[in-house]
């Protein structure tokens, strides 16, 4: 009997050395989790032996549980690297659409040749869908996760419909005595430029052009002219010859603020918008030469984007200022930059300036992580023991958040699987030698004569 629970020592002892060995090799394994083997006596009697002096018949290996407890952070320069902090796990599927999910905390992630955001294994990463928009996901079940893409570009041209001009003309300034010219900087008092974008995403300049009418005349008025791409045009958008007529005119109050817009009142903070026509012969696009249209009227706006009050147009006794100059407008656009967050939203950066939410990394945890069943390459997935994988937003409910550029290290501690090392062989050697005084003990008894 004493060989079998030598025998059970050496395993366990075993045992025991496979694991530390395993946890020192894993020590620079991004998103490795070390192990433990755990023990329990082995002991059997039955009703008619006698308990009192039972010793036990050894010992065996109840499990190797692995410890999920956080590893520290490494920052890279790559943003799709990913690393999570708190509880909570990446998933991925090996196939697009599938639903066999591995689960793992390794986020070095990179593009395939599609484009596809995967591990080095190919798996694909799975994202809630969102709103391109404002970012607001649309679901956080794991059922209608999807495989994550980076489009290279950001879709077809998008033509002008709102331009966003707000300034501050210098009260000082002096009327101009010769007739309006876009090209005689004499004839204006100042003026300021954007780019708008046509239908097959074309670039154009838009030009405008203040000029201060006779004080002793139209006192704090002003003259607003335009020109696309150096042709000057009407409030209708047609074509005319310089001088022309002014697209819309502003008067100022003692304040400095416009009190009427076109020659019409404005109420309130709201100043009167100017709408040129849309259509392929009419307004703006009689101006193109390509064979685009602006297919909306194209509305000149005097606020800025938001509305903000403190960027209104002013008549105030200082140098002419540009406190807003924007349009809604784009051409086509090649990838920039990727950006994620730490509620794991993607955003993609283009070369044409916009930025679209692409989706959000689905994160999972599960009621008993120790219950996950591994399976290698630092992934596990799903069992009876560790529950059904629960999806949500990362940095929601007890879900980690997410950092980019940066990898989640093995939490093994060197130190310690060293020493634990050192133990296991002791473990093993004592054992070993409880055999041999065995061998030895039995050896005297076969020699008795």
């Amino acid at each position: 009997m004493s060989f079998n629970i030598a025998l059970t020592g050496l395993a366990a002892a075993q045992k025991d050395l496979d694991t530390t060995a395993n946890n020192i090799a894993n020590v620079n394994t991004t998103g490795f989790k070390e192990s433990r083997a755990e023990f329990a006596s082995v002991y059997a009697s039955s009703v008619f032996s006698a308990g009192a002096t039972k010793n036990g018949d050894g010992v065996s290996t109840t499990m190797v549980a692995q410890q999920f407890h956080q590893g520290s952070l490494n920052f890279t320069q790559n943003s799709l690297d990913l690393a999570i902090t708190g509880e909570g796990y990446f998933a991925t599927s090996e196939e697009l659409g599938g639903q066999d999910y591995t689960f793992t905390r390794a986020g070095a992630f990179k593009l395939n040749k599609d484009n596809f955001i995967v591990d080095a294994r190919g798996n694909f990463l799975q994202g809630f869908p969102v709103d391109p928009s404002t970012g607001d996901t649309t679901s956080v079940s794991l059922s209608t996760s999807s495989a994550l893409q980076i489009p290279d570009a950001s879709g077809s041209p998008r033509a002008t419909t709102n331009v966003y001009s707000s300034f501050n003309l210098d009260s000082r300034a002096t009327a101009p005595t010769l007739p309006f010219s876009p090209t005689e900087s004499a004839t204006y008092n100042s003026s300021t430029s954007t780019t708008i974008y046509d239908s097959l995403g074309q670039p154009h300049t838009l030009q405008f052009f203040f000029r201060k009418e006779d004080p002793t005349t139209n006192p704090n008025e002003w003259q607003v002219y335009a020109t696309l791409n150096g042709q000057q045009f009407g409030a209708n958008g047609q074509a005319v010859t310089p001088p022309g007529a002014p697209i819309t005119e502003f008067e100022f109050n003692a304040q400095g603020f416009p009190v009427s817009t076109g020659g019409t009142a404005n109420t309130g903070t709201t100043f009167n918008p100017l709408s040129i026509p849309a259509g392929a012969n009419a307004g703006l696009s009689t101006l193109l030469t390509n064979g685009a249209t602006f297919p909306g009227a194209v509305q000149m706006n005097w606020r800025d984007e938001a509305n903000t009050s403190t960027k209104l147009p002013t008549q105030f006794a200082s140098r002419f200022e540009v406190k807003a100059l924007d349009q809604d407008g784009a051409t086509t656009g090649r990838l920039a930059g990727i950006d994620i967050g730490s509620d794991g939203k993607i955003v993609a950066s283009y070369s044409n300036g916009d930025s679209t939410f692409l989706g959000q990394v689905a994160m999972v945890r599960f009621s008993n992580s120790q219950g996950l069943t591994e399976v290698g390459n630092t992934g596990w997935k799903k069992s009876l023991t560790s529950g059904e994988p629960i999806a949500g937003e990362p940095g929601s409910g007890t879900l980690g958040t997410i950092n980019s550029s940066a990898l989640e290290q093995s939490n093994v501690n060197l130190t310690n699987e060293l020493v634990d090392l050192i133990s296991a062989q002791r473990n093993f050697q004592a054992n070993s030698r409880a055999l041999e005084v065995n061998s030895t003990l039995q050896q005297n008894i076969l020699q008795i004569r």
